[in-house]
């Protein structure tokens, strides 16, 4: 008799992606991913609890997959650091928009969101390097900006809009700008 095949953890997981990524978060199920893996669903169950525990592992890959964009823009030089995150932040909505909308469009009000302090901490750090606001003010700033980048990620992802990658570059400018003028940090 030969040996049964071993469906590891970090199969699954990607496997779990590319089901997400192709179809979206919604068709996320137990055999949605034996299929892509061309296995029975008890391996699943036999590396995770339950199917949340497996949503969780997903959501925590395309988190990894966005800072790698984040990163990879950063490392490019095309931008400075702080516009560069917002413009990865956009073309990974543009690129991964089923994963985009798993991180970033699901209810999270009963989620933590501590996982995201640190990388709100180094925003905020930027804002006050290249603005000299602190405090409340790069808070608010930050937020501001923010705003304006998840709605343009938001159109990507979702398709209603297809802006030209010059003219979306040129819009974080003109808002960061405008924000400077209003703060009295031109």
């Amino acid at each position: 008799m030969p040996p049964k095949v071993k469906v590891t953890k970090a199969e699954i997981v990607k496997a779990a992606l590319a089901v997400v990524r192709e179809h979206g978060a919604g068709v996320l199920n137990a055999r949605t991913v034996a299929a892509v893996l061309n296995c029975s669903t008890q391996p699943i169950f036999s590396n995770f609890s339950t199917m949340d525990e497996l949503r969780l592992a997903v959501v925590e890959q395309a988190d990894i997959l966005c800072q790698e964009y984040m990163q990879r823009e950063e490392e490019s030089g095309v931008f400075p650091a702080y516009k560069a995150n917002g413009m990865a932040y956009i073309r990974f909505a543009k690129e991964e928009k089923e994963l985009f909308k798993l991180l970033y469009m699901r209810d999270r009000s009963r989620e933590s969101i501590s996982s995201d302090s640190e990388h709100l901490a180094k925003m905020e750090d930027l804002v006050y390097d290249n603005t000299g606001l602190s405090g409340l003010e790069a808070k608010l700033f930050h937020l501001e900006i923010w705003a304006y980048v998840h709605g343009i990620a938001a159109m990507f992802a979702t398709g209603f809009l297809n802006l030209d990658w010059d003219l979306v570059s040129k819009m974080i400018t003109d808002m960061y700008q405008g924000l400077r003028k209003q703060y009295g940090k031109e």
